[in-house]
């Protein structure tokens, strides 16, 4: 797995990509949450990360697909994964060293946000007035959220060998795991089952951590579905019907 992750993440670092992501977020991230009139904390006047929270996943929806996309795309496009398959490697090595090097790629483009903290907490009136317990939570669940979406971009890699078709889908399959299901959840059809169809939903878990309660609920959802896309995707690549 290392041999595979270090590959996949030395190839991110000889292109754009890896610097590309990193810049479009943090630049993203740093228009919304400092410069825009509508969500500027400095307009807002309260000492919160509300703006990268709230708008960090949908900014992570259409990003985290533009790296996972040339994962297994590219290389049964090139005829590179028969000769990956050759090599003294398990299905689980290339899948978990693949999906390894895109979520190390998302934590690097989170680091440079605790910067955003610091300068929070240090604007607070007085110094210090920010909520560092929900913002704790806040930043698991923007990662556990993360390595959710590289999971399902990994799988979407894997079912094409065309990247346009798996970004398409990953960022489709993100926005519905993430939004879709509390969407649904408002429909008048559901009746008293509209809680559980929410709770299927990453939001719903999401929020929940945001709030500063580490549960262990919301961690098992999180790993739960990392291992169901993962699985999914070793199951795919074992086929070898590339």
């Amino acid at each position: 797995m290392i041999q595979v992750l270090s590959k996949e993440f030395n190839s991110f670092l000889n292109s754009l990509i890896a610097y590309v992501v990193i810049g479009v977020f943090l630049t993203a991230i740093g228009l919304l949450m400092w410069v825009f009139p509508g969500t500027s904390v400095m307009e807002y006047g309260y000492a919160d990360m509300e703006t990268l929270f709230s708008l960090g996943p949908y900014v992570f929806i259409f990003l985290i697909p533009a790296i996972t996309m040339r994962s297994f795309a590219e290389e049964a496009r090139g005829g590179t994964l028969e000769l990956l398959m050759t090599k003294p490697l398990s299905d689980w090595d290339i899948v978990l060293g693949k999906f390894f090097a895109c979520f190390i790629l998302v934590l690097l483009s989170l680091l440079p946000t605790v910067i955003y903290y610091v300068s929070v907490y240090a604007l607070g009136n007085p110094p210090g007035n920010i909520d560092t317990p929900g913002v704790t939570g806040s930043y698991i669940g923007l990662i556990l959220l993360g390595a959710v979406f590289c999971a399902i971009g990994i799988f979407a890699s894997s079912i094409t060998n065309n990247q346009i078709v798996s970004f398409i889908v990953a960022a489709f399959l993100c926005y519905m795991m993430f939004a879709g299901f509390e969407s649904l959840s408002l429909l008048d059809v559901w009746s008293e089952s509209s809680l559980f169809i929410k709770e299927l939903g990453l939001l719903y878990h999401y929020d929940a951590l945001s709030r500063g309660l580490i549960d262990s609920r919301n961690l098992v959802y999180f790993g739960s579905v990392i291992t169901a896309m993962l699985l999914i995707t070793r199951t795919i690549v074992g086929a070898r019907s590339w």
